[in-house]
């Protein structure tokens, strides 16, 4: 049996944030990070989400596609 898939709104649950397409959209375009930084190490993040974003990824869980996503939503050129 396949692990279930998240969505980016349960991304944005999972992390304390509004997680309606309209608060989604808001965060990523007053949120953009330096092509340099990674995503778990952005000064926006509290220690609690960067901790569990770095986790993720370092332990590929299945979080890591849609965490991976979000990465690339704010990583994004202007």
């Amino acid at each position: 049996m396949e692990s279930p898939m998240h969505s980016i709104n349960n991304l944005f649950t999972q992390l304390g944030l509004a997680s309606d397409d309209a608060s989604i959209a808001h965060f990523i375009q007053t949120h953009r990070a330096a092509s340099n930084v990674v995503l778990s190490e952005a000064s926006f993040w509290t220690p609690a989400q960067a901790a569990f974003l770095r986790e993720e990824i370092l332990n590929d869980a299945d979080w890591a596609e849609v965490i991976d996503q979000l990465n690339a939503e704010l990583h994004a050129q202007k």
